[in-house]
């Protein structure tokens, strides 16, 4: 099995992404950690507890970043794409346990030097934790297995500003550290995310099973499948950013990846946090990603849906 760290900021799709990791043979969960992004730090540590509950799994869940790396934090929530709580106003389970006293930064150097070219984490929010650990622990760019990012768009429009994704524009600074850091890093951004659509009739697919993570899956997927009717006349489904970085970890075949100097706009007025790949043939500098930009589509949808309710 893979050992790997998810660090969410837990959302709809970040829920899904976790019930497919957590129930996935090929890895070995060794913890959650959290940070603000969809939703607060805070609350996506109790979200991420609920999915767990769900999942009937023990699973820690340690709490991380509450704010960007240098920018002022807003502290604006992604309310209309995941809701008031994060899980389309399905947060509403009684929770049986708490976060872990460790903080998230801590709990991934550790984890990263206890097992020295092991450790894959799958970023699925903003790359602050992971920044602040190169920051405070530099030499775990060259322990880790790999960085495994949801973010950003190379070939694609972006989903908040016309150039930039919504985890890469929540921390910026955050992003770059991670490309400048020397980690190996595959990044699963909107150019193949926005292929993969958990089509709505899979719903009532989930409610026949009847079960309590079936039905809360369904639910929260259904409100997240209404808001991409709204942005996206005519789709019938919805994107399954998160669970592609996941499925990225379990069958790396699912995506086809080619090598690329990735740098984060710091400083456009109007391209702030756009994902900007070097793809021309003779690039001035080395590759620092390797960058996702074909997905087999049905292959992984079959896999996700098999394995994850």
């Amino acid at each position: 099995m893979n050992p790997t760290i998810l660090d969410v900021d837990t959302g709809i799709d970040d829920a899904l992404a976790i019930a497919y990791a957590v129930r996935s043979p090929a890895l070995e969960v060794l913890g959650i950690t959290t940070c603000f992004g969809n939703v607060s730090a805070e609350e996506a540590s109790c979200n991420t507890l609920t999915v767990l509950d769900y999942l009937e799994s023990d699973i820690p869940v340690y709490q991380g970043a509450g704010e960007p790396l240098f920018r002022k934090y807003l502290g604006e929530k992604a309310v209309a794409i995941h809701g008031e709580d994060g899980l389309g106003n399905r947060a509403d389970r009684i929770l049986k346990r708490g976060i872990e006293k460790q903080h998230a930064v801590d709990f991934m150097i550790e984890q990263i030097k206890r097992r020295p070219g092991e450790v894959t984490l799958v970023c699925v929010g903003t790359m602050t934790n992971l920044a602040l650990a190169l920051m405070k622990a530099p030499e775990i760019a060259g322990l880790m297995k790999r960085a495994v990012i949801m973010g950003g768009a190379v070939t694609v429009p972006g989903n908040v500003t016309p150039w930039a994704e919504a985890n890469i524009h929540n921390d910026p600074e955050a992003a770059e550290w991670l490309f400048r850091s020397s980690a190996p890093v595959t990044m699963v951004g909107l150019d193949v995310t926005m292929q993969t659509l958990l089509p709505e009739e899979e719903l009532d697919r989930w409610r026949r099973k009847n079960t309590p993570l079936a039905s809360f899956m369904a639910d929260i997927s259904e409100f997240y499948i209404q808001c991409y009717k709204r942005n996206y006349p005519g789709i019938r489904g919805c994107g399954l950013h998160d669970p592609l970085a996941v499925g990225a970890v379990i069958d790396p075949t699912f995506v086809t990846t080619v090598p690329m100097h990735v740098q984060v706009d710091l400083e456009g007025s109007l391209s702030l946090a756009r994902t900007i790949g070097d793809r021309r043939e003779q690039p001035d500098r080395r590759p620092n990603a390797d960058v996702c930009l074909t997905v087999d589509a049905d292959r992984f949808l079959a896999h996700f849906l098999e394995n994850t309710v």
